[in-house]
């Protein structure tokens, strides 16, 4: 047996192996592309409900201004020294 002409391929099996990995691709894209549009979707009825919620909300409701003192400054603070 001459080494020069022997082939060496995957064969049957490789093919399968590698066939089987792109079915496997396959379906995994197309779970993700149902899962980002799913996401997507749930994401835009959140914020059409936030703002048909923050629409009903009266003027009143909303809450006072600041006057401009802080609570977490020198005077407000724990003593730490």
């Amino acid at each position: 047996m001459d080494p020069e002409s022997v082939d060496v391929t995957a064969g049957l099996e490789g093919f399968l192996a590698f066939f089987l990995l792109a079915v496997a691709l396959y379906l995994l894209m197309r779970n993700m592309n149902a899962r980002m549009r799913r996401m997507a979707y749930r994401e835009e009825q959140e914020a059409k409900a936030a703002q048909e919620k923050e629409d009903e909300r009266p003027a009143s409701d909303e809450p006072p201004e600041s006057d401009g003192s802080d609570p977490s400054g020198p005077e407000g603070g724990p003593d730490l020294g």
